[in-house]
């Protein structure tokens, strides 16, 4: 019995680390007329996920399940849109804008990995990229220019970064691309 234990513990423990990556590759609205509900796309054709307003027209909180994955993300404080915390698979990740009312450039972490996610233009939030030699780069591009309902993801970043971090990336993209309504 104090065997089998054990052998239990063992395993609950190193299952995270046995279960295969995430790749996303691309996020798309649900609906043409509405950004609360979106749709992800990953290498694997026959598995999509999803992100969704927790509560309906509350944008402050959001829930993602792709597979056996999921989690919650929230602005940390409301009606403060610079500073939002996923938690998923036992990790917490925050994400704070860099400057007082400008959300084109993000620093992300889960305290293990830091990125600075930013636009490419200020004033057009169609192309986003994150990046450093150490991991790779991570990229988000629109399908077509200026129209927020369809993102390309390239992921080029190293086993060593979190699904979790890489989902509080894909986030702060679309909530900061889109319109509420």
């Amino acid at each position: 019995m104090f065997m089998k234990k054990i052998i239990f513990s063992i395993c609950l423990f190193a299952l995270p680390f046995l279960l295969p990556a995430q790749y996303l590759t691309g996020i798309a609205a649900y609906y043409d007329d509405s950004f609360a509900e979106w749709r992800f796309f990953t290498g694997a054709e026959d598995e999509e996920g999803e992100l969704n307003l927790r509560w309906d027209d509350d944008w402050t909180d959001w829930d993602y399940r792709i597979g056996e994955i999921f989690g919650n993300i929230k602005m940390k404080w409301k009606d403060r849109p610079g500073e939002w915390e996923l938690r998923g698979n036992n990790q917490i990740v925050t994400a704070r804008a860099l400057w007082r009312n400008d959300f084109s450039e993000w620093r992300i972490t889960d305290n293990n990995t830091t990125f600075t996610l930013k636009a490419k233009w200020k004033n057009q939030t169609d192309n986003w990229s994150a990046g450093n030699s150490k991991h790779g780069t991570f990229e988000m591009e629109t399908n077509r220019e200026r129209d927020p309902r369809d993102w390309n993801i390239y992921d080029d970043l190293d086993g060593e970064v979190s699904f979790e971090l890489k989902m509080m990336m894909v986030f702060i993209v679309v909530y900061h691309s889109t319109p509420k309504q």
